[in-house]
């Protein structure tokens, strides 16, 4: 048994990396210039079976630091007004000192060494994290500072769909575009679709036991 639980663990499934979804709502496009407006992180963990599923939320509203540009079309895009009381908006350091404690406590549980970022488009989410975590200067920032799994390429491989609506429903995940561009909407729905992806390929056979894969490189 002792064995089979080490198998089915994070750890051994993503070579040490611990996946936390995150996704971001911004002012632009520009991470170093562009204000941080909305995030929201999602862990993820496996049971003893080895299947994915959601685990813990964080989700906060930011407000934008100082001398940040707000672009006018992409407040348009994803309707948030910053400067609405009932945000309830917190500094990227509040923020991102909850996300990053709520992530290394994962890493440590689960006997990871670093967590990956996963997100749809992973590249835009990650620079944002990475430029806010630059400025708020947090130490201990738990996150790869490169690689991450983007769930727009692997749905381009499994479902022939990069966009995220599009992926979710060929997925079988419902989908509501009226709340899209919420960063916790969003955050929610990618992380199911991670877990859809990576489940579907184990149930297709494609996660080799690892016992099994040792002795194939060993034979």
């Amino acid at each position: 048994m002792a064995e089979k639980d080490e198998v089915n663990t994070l750890r051994a499934r993503f070579r040490g990396f611990y996946p936390v979804v995150i996704d971001v709502e911004t002012a632009g496009f520009n991470a170093g210039t562009d204000a941080l407006l909305e995030i929201a992180a999602i862990t993820i963990k496996m049971d003893d079976k080895g299947w994915l599923k959601a685990d813990k939320t964080l989700h906060f509203h930011v407000e934008p630091f100082p001398g940040a540009i707000l672009q006018p079309e992409a407040l348009i895009f994803n309707g948030i007004d910053p400067d609405n009381p009932l945000r309830g908006a917190v500094t990227e350091h509040e923020a991102l000192h909850d996300i990053f404690r709520m992530v290394r406590k994962g890493i440590k549980d689960q006997k990871c060494h670093r967590a990956i970022l996963v997100a749809h488009n992973a590249a835009f989410d990650h620079g944002f994290l990475m430029a806010a975590a630059g400025r708020t200067s947090l130490k201990r920032n738990p996150f790869h500072p490169f690689a991450t799994f983007d769930t727009a390429a692997l749905s381009g491989l499994v479902l022939g769909q990069t966009v995220l609506a599009k992926a979710c429903i060929t997925a079988g995940i419902a989908f509501n575009n009226s709340e899209a561009h919420s960063a916790l909407y969003d955050t929610e729905r990618t992380a199911e679709l991670f877990c859809e992806l990576v489940n579907r390929w184990k149930r297709l056979g494609g996660w080799t036991d690892i016992r099994s894969l040792s002795n194939m490189i060993n034979s």
